[in-house]
């Protein structure tokens, strides 16, 4: 039944008589300079099987030998997950053929993972926490890259030939499987899309991986079941393979659950099997059905010795953590002063690290929300980009800042200026000279501009001299009007009214 094709269920029906049940097995691969078991260097990009040696490539008589650092990165992600570390662990094979998997077999972690038993809290968009449960998070090595040629979808169903590159072959992951998400209710596309988020984060904050997942440096398999009730047992799952977006996350969730629930309404059954996701429909479709762990005949692998981490060297690991997101947040907006609801907006945007950077340009934290949060943000979603691929740097912002404190431009002229910073037309300073936007600071100019306002506009000048100071505003426009914006308000007022008084 899985393999035909359902008319979706609407999701909101779909949550609201099934109760959904999420599961995630995060991959991450290493920023070690050498592959998990050989001296073969890390690469991306390079010519492909440039980067391999004999134990790469799966040579008779070649003989690994476990990578410290690689060990050292998954104890600090084991640590930062809140996970207890294994006094004692060990390799195994995993048995399975795969072209791109040389030895016929993967070199992993089975019964015994480094890191086990942890949690993470995930911050959602209204600024309330989820607890996503760690069942373990264990060391590994990455396959090669099958690339197949000819035919129109890119898989080897169809293709002409195919190609293997083994430079990937070996590089170092951790893979962290979660435990059975529960309670997420409708939600849980959120939860799915906030928990791979929130691993990122902490992998680039403990400095394990880049943590890229254009590059597939962090990659998801999202499993996911559907049952009557919270109560009722677990249904059967599917696992949606190698989806590298957070986007796509929460896409693939949402479309499981309405394409899970189609087929249960049509009284068919959820075969457990891997699924595709295809971005540029948003849909996934059946791959191989899913194997249990005794498919892959595990068993010890006899080429490495036990890893036993020495207990103090844990504990130097943890104390040199260095402050993990979620503190990080709290920390910096208790430093800025913003509000819950400000913060979250700022967090929700991914402007966190764009206003730290305006600030210590010399900004304040108003005024670098101000520009972020604001007409950067607004240009942003025109152009359906993230706020950090905008044009513009965090020194451009501080710099435009500091013109307006200098009095040289105000807020109206400064939106040109960023305007032509978008626009490549150099920077706040280069724009403001090329494109003549400085604030007029001489009154000979503005008192002509006023002369001018109040003789065209008599009866306003009347009435201001009566008291009225009313339609004084109408004054002040006009100057503005007649100096491009470019003369100060506030000035421009005290100067009216010295006029008038004058009679």
């Amino acid at each position: 039944m899985s393999t035909q094709t359902v008319d979706l269920v609407d999701y909101d029906e779909a949550v609201a008589r099934f109760d959904p049940v999420l599961g995630i097995e995060v991959h991450v691969e290493l920023g070690t300079r050498t592959k998990m078991f050989d001296a073969a260097p890390q690469t991306f990009g390079e010519e492909p099987n440039t980067a391999v040696t004999p134990v790469s490539l799966g040579l008779p008589g070649a003989l690994p030998v476990v990578n410290g650092t690689a060990v050292e990165y998954a104890i600090r992600i084991g640590l930062a997950l809140n996970c207890q570390i294994a006094e004692r662990c060990r390799f195994a094979r995993k048995n399975y053929f795969y072209p791109d998997v040389p030895k016929n077999f993967q070199t992993s972690q089975y019964d015994e993972p480094i890191a086990f038993d942890g949690w993470i809290d995930v911050e959602l968009e209204d600024g309330s926490t989820f607890r996503v449960e760690i069942e373990r998070a264990h060391m590994e090595e990455d396959a090669g890259k099958n690339t197949h040629v000819g035919g129109s979808t890119g898989r080897i169903h169809g293709a002409e030939y195919s190609l293997v590159d083994y430079n990937r072959a070996g590089i170092p992951l951790v893979e962290i499987v979660t435990r059975p998400i529960t309670g997420a209710g409708a939600r849980v596309p959120e939860v799915a899309r906030a928990y791979v988020q929130t691993l990122r984060d902490i992998f680039r904050t403990l400095g394990v991986s880049e943590a890229r997942m254009e590059r597939g440096n962090v990659r998801a398999d999202v499993n996911l079941s559907l049952r009557p009730t919270p109560e009722s047992p677990l249904g059967t799952r599917t696992e949606t393979k190698n989806v590298n977006s957070f986007r796509s996350v929460e896409r693939a969730v949402r479309y499981e659950v309405s394409r899970q629930a189609a087929v249960l309404d049509a009284g068919g059954t959820i075969v457990q099997e891997t699924r595709h996701w295809h971005e540029d429909t948003g849909s996934t479709t059946p791959g191989r059905v899913k194997s249990d762990a005794e498919d892959y005949r595990y068993f010890p692998e006899p080429d490495l010795v036990p890893i036993a981490p020495d207990r103090a060297w844990v504990e130097e690991i943890r104390a040199a953590l260095p402050e993990l997101p979620a503190a990080r947040r709290r920390r910096l907006q208790g430093e800025w002063g913003y509000a819950d609801a400000e913060m979250r907006d700022v967090v929700n945007a991914g402007a966190i690290e764009l206003i730290e950077a305006t600030i210590a340009a010399g900004a304040s934290p108003a005024a670098a929300r101000k520009w972020w949060m604001g007409e950067l943000a607004r240009t942003a979603k025109q152009q359906e980009v993230e706020l950090a691929e905008l044009p513009i740097t965090p020194t451009q912002i501080g710099e435009l800042q500091a013109l307006v404190d200098a009095g040289r431009i105000n807020d109206k002229l400064a939106r040109q200026v960023l305007e032509g910073v978008l626009a490549g037309e150099g920077g706040p300073e280069q724009v403001v000279v090329a494109r003549g936007l400085e604030v007029v600071s001489d009154d000979g100019p503005l008192l002509e501009a006023i002369d001018a306002a109040l003789a065209g506009q008599p009866d306003i000048a009347a009435k201001i001299r009566s008291g009225n100071l009313g339609p004084v505003g109408a004054i002040i426009g006009a100057v503005m009007k007649a100096t491009r914006g470019q003369a100060d308000a506030g000035r421009v007022r005290e100067l009216v009214l010295e006029r008038v008084a004058q009679g």
